[in-house]
């Protein structure tokens, strides 16, 4: 299997992670945990974890000129980024999450242009635009009103946010993949985020009746610890060793239609034509997305 297969088959695997945890994350706020708080719970975590793998590894010198970018790392892509999307995901729902930031790839494709010199072909163009039609498609002709929703405008507007936040992550963490082992980026990344997070998210993560949690509360705040933050951030640090940023954010479109898969298949909704043409419009456009080609 060639190392080109690996990378997207495991920026798949975080996509498709990405997808469930927007049901899973949105069934835990407000009443067990509120969303900074939730943030705080990830990277507190995902340090302890990253940090405990590290002692299995060679410890790496840091480059004292790479200190800042990896600083700017851990405020756009553990900090900023992950506050915007809980709160967004408090006040809206889980699908509208799920589309609202597939804005990224274009996001993504316009900075890798302007800060990596990444030449845009038209076969690229068309596949973003392509999935970009299949995403809003899954939701302007689906959508449903949720209780729990108590200001969509608002959220959507965090969501936005949080999408160009991860894209600023993902075009400053390119050249120190390049450079680092990937546990020694995630150790530092979220030791620096907990220190970053701690004064917003340390009250509402010590308000948690932590030794009163349900068994299935307790898996679901596991799942986004291990997977949505450890697993994904390692799956796309592999990712982006051997694809562009703006490759690696085509999988963004995926999650709208793995996000309606799990919702379908715990039968809180149902699967309907157009629903089928986005998927097809979605998965079109993530492989014109990631061919390779000759730039026009």
């Amino acid at each position: 299997m060639s190392s080109r297969l690996l990378a997207l088959l495991a920026a798949f695997g975080a996509s498709a992670i990405y997808g469930v945890n927007h049901t899973i994350a949105k069934g835990l706020m407000p009443h067990i945990i509120e969303p900074y708080g939730f943030i705080f719970l990830r990277v507190l975590g995902a340090a302890v974890i990253f940090w405990g793998i590290s002692l299995f590894f060679p410890a790496e010198k840091i480059d004292k000129r790479d200190w800042l970018r990896i600083l700017g790392c851990a405020f756009f892509g553990m900090v900023l980024n992950m506050l915007m999307f809980f709160k967004g995901l408090s006040l809206s729902t889980p699908i509208n999450s799920s589309v609202v930031i597939t804005l990224a790839p274009v996001l993504l494709l316009v900075l890798s242009a302007v800060f990596l010199k990444e030449r845009i072909t038209w076969l690229k163009s068309i596949g973003i635009g392509l999935g970009l039609a299949g995403a809003l498609a899954l939701i302007l002709f689906g959508i449903k009103t949720q209780p729990n929703a108590p200001n969509i405008p608002l959220g959507n507007f965090l969501f936005i946010i949080n999408a160009a936040s991860y894209s600023v992550y993902l075009i400053m963490v390119k050249p120190l993949v390049a450079k680092y082992n990937s546990i020694t980026l995630m150790k530092f990344f979220f030791l620096f985020a907990v220190i970053m997070n701690f004064p917003v998210g340390i009250d509402e993560f010590t308000n948690v009746a932590w030794f009163q949690l349900e068994p299935g509360a307790i898996w679901r705040l596991t799942f986004v610890v291990v997977a949505t933050t450890v697993l994904t951030y390692l799956l796309n640090i592999y990712a982006l060793k051997q694809l562009s940023p703006s490759t690696i954010g085509a999988f963004i479109y995926l999650q709208p239609l793995l996000a309606a898969v799990f919702a379908i298949s715990l039968g809180a909704d149902t699967l309907t034509p157009i629903r089928v043409l986005a998927a097809g419009l979605i998965f079109t456009g993530v492989f014109l997305s990631t061919r390779k080609t000759k730039p026009l």
